[in-house]
């Protein structure tokens, strides 16, 4: 899959912008705050119907503005090659301030935004990255629900009711806590509960199931990735925890419904799901430094680019074998690693494992001179909003 053009209006600190792109690099330089990575998010918007940085939509307008329009076409790539205009379509996205969004495929609204989810594969990598260690285990469950998403439509629907009948159960666990301060009897709302628990129970034991084989999947990527950077002989370990693994589910709730009341929320379930980083035997993020935590994210998100170009590659006719590389958006990295991996790091993505690339930095002798080797990457350059 290859973007070949973009038309930004109104986007972020992006009045108006059109771009056409090169098949394999593009690179886009320019100081701090002046829209390098707003032309990444309005990339990552065409593939998400959603901007990378916020849920907001109007966020997204240009201040002043009353509505915004992102569009791209995009060019399937195959062997032999498609001809003419066999394998090319748009996508679109207009904003307007107090209107849902228009999405638009080919100018045909989608009846679901959901349905547009794994049709243009995309991994994005920045400096927001870092929230996978910092962070809760929120972050790294929706690692894996990015990843997943993209390549498993059944994956998305069962997550999305999940999410929605946990919601239920949350909000009925301290409306009983409130209206039965002691433990509640049968007749007295566990029923309830218990309806709630029984649909649960279905779409969690599917997302288990879809998580632990992409991570059976992704694992090796990953070690693969890390050693690549790294150059070193260091262990990364990352281990994928539920707890699924040791019990049932329907049991768990049962036996946790009283505690679950107290709490006022629901303590067993698929959204309890971890993602396990060490090095060695010890936890990343107590023992990793600042360059060897870096080294872990972005293996992380390379090896999701090769997991999604590998695995969907696999289920392809041999004629499409090339059209399911994700695209992939670099953001500003660069500056936070040291020469060797950032070398390694461009060597690896040029190969002919990675699909299309996004490059944003902030010096343009540094980025020419790290992708001399290739001659056909195409360099912006962007200043307040305008880019050339």
């Amino acid at each position: 899959m290859i973007l070949t053009s973009l038309n930004i209006l109104n986007y972020r600190n992006i009045r108006e912008a059109s771009l056409e792109f090169a098949p394999k690099l593009n690179c886009f330089v320019g100081l701090n705050g002046q829209g390098k990575t707003n032309v990444l998010d309005a990339i990552y918007l065409l593939s998400f119907a959603k901007s990378a940085f916020t849920s907001q939509d109007s966020l997204n307008i240009t201040h002043g503005e009353e509505m915004a329009m992102v569009q791209g076409t995009y060019q399937i790539t195959c062997l032999p090659p498609l001809r003419g205009n066999e394998g090319v379509f748009t996508i679109s996205c207009g904003l307007r301030k107090g209107v849902k969004k228009q999405f638009r495929r080919d100018k045909k609204d989608y009846p679901r935004l959901i349905d547009h989810i794994g049709l243009i594969p995309l991994v994005m990598i920045s400096p927001a990255d870092q929230q996978l260690i910092d962070e809760g285990s929120d972050e790294r469950r929706r690692f894996m629900d990015v990843v997943i998403s993209q390549l498993d439509r059944k994956y998305l629907d069962c997550l999305t009711k999940y999410n929605a009948l946990l919601k239920q159960r949350n909000a009925l666990l301290k409306q009983l806590a409130d209206k039965y301060p002691s433990p509640i009897g049968e007749s007295e709302g566990s029923s309830l509960l218990e309806v709630l628990e029984w649909q649960m129970v279905e779409p969690a034991e599917y997302i288990f199931k879809a998580r632990t084989e992409f991570f059976e999947a992704f694992e090796p990527y990953f070690a693969q990735t890390y050693s690549a950077i790294s150059g070193s002989a260091e262990t990364p370990q990352l281990r994928y925890i539920s707890q699924l693994q040791d019990r049932d589910l329907r049991e768990a709730y049962t036996k946790t419904r009283q505690r679950d009341l107290i709490l006022g929320w629901t303590s067993q379930g698929v959204h309890k799901d971890e993602l396990e980083m060490k090095l060695g035997e010890w936890p990343l993020k107590q023992v990793g430094s600042q360059g060897q935590q870096r080294t872990f994210v972005l293996a992380m998100k390379l090896a999701q680019a090769l997991y999604l170009s590998k695995v969907e590659s696999q289920k392809s006719h041999d004629r499409f074998a090339q059209s399911n590389k994700p695209i992939l958006l670099l953001d500003d990295i660069f500056d936070r690693l040291d020469s060797e991996r950032v070398e390694r790091i461009v060597e690896m993505v040029q190969s002919d494992d990675f699909g299309q690339i996004f490059i944003t930095d902030t010096d343009r002798q540094h980025l020419t001179e790290i992708l001399k080797p290739n001659e056909n990457a195409k360099i912006f350059h962007v200043e307040n909003g305008r880019i050339a």
